[in-house]
């Protein structure tokens, strides 16, 4: 009999623990799926184009980075009550407050215009107009920030983020052979020397898996939320798991355009979509599909974090459970981002293409700064108590600043003299 007992009391704690897990869940998920965003699509399914298999290992090493980057948000904001904007202003002065934030705003911005590109071009595909996708996406992402509470806008959030994952049984519809996959894609290597082509994609590749807006989305996001110190291991395991997603939902998008359209010029997702649908027309559907996808959860997420951000600096209340009377300037702001970047995609013969990539590289020249200030933050006793970054975690973030600055020197470097690496 107590052999039953136990296993009854095991049972009922593990259903307690994914029950406590449910609720605490979401802004880990969210903020690494919707890092899938359609400039990442666009680039991973260019990656995969151009290199085939060959790239997977950096999307692999990408991941713990990921992790190890936003994990220290989630312990930022459960300790401080404060979003990013918020705790840079306060830890940092006016100064390298503002530089923060209109960096922020830059680079948000430009990726907000991404996302509609890839909505407006994912959706043409289907004969739908851009007029119409502009208009009525931000007729539902602005029902959704007033849907009432942040609650009801996570559980919104969470089924277009299992959506993302249609990329997964894409890639099972080609057969790609496993053999190569590992053999060609999971072993270090520089397909055709490390030349100025391969490093602008190692660049892309960083840029759009690790970017400034998701610090900023996620620490505003656990105070939103209400998360306490007593959550924090939860919200590690939510964001280990986000992590996780979409490092894989990246490596199989690069399977895909590497089995199948290896060796092609790709400019974009949309254009590898319909060249998938040459194929295999449900394949190039599914990818059409995800892109739009993509879109929305980056839109959705970019443009909530940098109203967190200005409502954090200019003292607006700035929460989703504040009803449009309570906090005007705070859904102004947001409504006003999300209107002039749909309205930039409608521009005729604007350079969107170049624009979707160029964005990728922005941000990880921008990265190095609002890592500095994350682990400034995290190292302070004071305020972060028992909380405060481990000697270890120091050495991986630390480690993770110094390649970023590296590679991004490197970068500048070759652009101004591009015979450098040929």
């Amino acid at each position: 009999m107590n052999i039953f007992t136990r296993l009854y009391y095991q049972y009922r704690k593990i259903i307690k623990a994914i029950k406590l897990f449910l609720i605490i869940s979401g802004p880990g998920i969210i903020v690494m799926i919707a890092d899938n965003d359609a400039g990442g699509i666009t680039t991973y399914a260019a990656t995969g184009a151009k290199y085939g298999y060959n790239l997977i290992w950096v999307i692999v090493i990408l991941i713990p980075v990921c992790y190890y980057v936003q994990e220290m948000t989630v312990r930022l904001g459960a300790v401080t009550k404060r979003g990013h904007a918020e705790a840079i202003f306060e830890g940092f002065g006016a100064f390298w407050g503002w530089f923060s934030l209109l960096d922020l705003l830059i680079v948000n911005w430009m990726t907000m215009v991404t996302e509609f590109v890839g909505m407006t071009s994912a959706l043409k595909i289907f004969g739908v107009s851009p007029w119409l996708t502009v208009i009525v996406m931000c007729i539902v992402m602005v029902g959704m920030v007033l849907s009432g509470s942040y609650w009801t806008w996570e559980k919104i959030t969470l089924v277009f983020c299992g959506l993302n994952l249609i990329y997964i049984p894409g890639a099972f519809m080609i057969n790609p052979s496993v053999r190569d996959i590992i053999s060609n894609g999971l072993v270090p290597n520089f397909p055709g020397g490390f030349n100025n082509d391969l490093f602008f994609f190692l660049m892309a590749n960083v840029g759009t898996t690790i970017a400034p807006w998701m610090l900023f989305f996620q620490q505003s996001a656990v105070v939103d939320k209400a998360m306490k110190e007593k959550d924090i291991p939860w919200g590690k395991l939510d964001t280990f798991m986000g992590s996780m997603f979409t490092g894989v939902v990246a490596v199989f998008i690069i399977i895909v355009t590497g089995t199948v359209l290896k060796g092609v010029a790709v400019d974009d997702a949309a254009q590898a979509s319909i060249m998938l649908m040459k194929t295999n027309k449900h394949l190039g559907a599914l990818m059409a599909i995800g892109l739009f996808d993509a879109g929305f959860l980056g839109a959705v997420c970019i443009s909530l974090a940098s109203s967190w951000a200005f409502g954090e600096v200019f003292g607006w209340a700035h929460s989703l459970n504040y009803k449009i009377k309570e906090a005007p300037w705070f859904y102004a702001f947001f409504f006003l981002l999300v209107a002039s970047a749909g309205l930039v995609v409608l521009i005729p013969n604007a350079p969107l293409v170049l624009i979707t990539l160029f964005v990728q590289v922005v941000a990880v020249t921008l990265l190095p700064a609002a890592l500095v200030f994350l682990i400034l933050l995290l190292n302070n006793k004071k305020t972060m108590g028992e909380y405060t970054n481990s000697i270890t975690q120091n050495i991986v973030t630390v480690g993770i600043v110094v390649v970023i600055i590296v590679i991004s020197s490197i970068y500048g470097i070759s652009t101004l003299f591009p015979n450098m690496l040929k």
